[in-house]
């Protein structure tokens, strides 16, 4: 059974899908790498969200706030932090909401929302820090 979402929850699914829009878009008129980082970048820093990741379709960061070098697992049971959003690149969920919660690569407490791609299969994940 799915738990009621909290207002920041909302907030973070609508940021993560405006997010998945917007890529959807930039690629489609043509927008580089580049300039896709800026505008996450901007958004990050204009507002509450700590981080913006933008995954392929095999789980790899390819586009985002910063620089991340990171995989997601592909079973969303491995056990990691990072597994469950392996179910938006397989299809069977459309939105992931973790609890906070320590992240895979630094052990720095985050609140991570996640939805699929709306172009293609893939991850956009919208990060909180718990320090911020």
């Amino acid at each position: 059974m799915k738990r009621d979402r909290t207002g920041r929850e909302k907030v973070m699914i609508a940021a993560a899908r405006l997010a998945a829009h917007y890529l959807a878009a930039a690629v489609k008129a043509g927008a580089d790498g580049g300039e896709i980082r800026a505008v996450l970048a901007d958004i990050v820093r204009t507002s509450g969200l700590s981080e913006i990741w933008i995954t392929d379709e095999h789980g790899r960061i390819v586009l985002g706030s910063g620089d991340m070098d990171f995989v997601f697992p592909r079973d969303p049971e491995a056990g990691t932090q990072a597994a469950p959003f392996a179910a938006l690149l397989r299809g069977t969920e459309t939105v992931v909401v973790q609890d906070p919660q320590p992240r895979d690569i630094d052990g720095k407490v985050f609140q991570y929302v996640g939805v699929a791609g709306v172009d293609r299969p893939r991850i956009v994940q919208v990060g909180l820090s718990v320090a911020s």
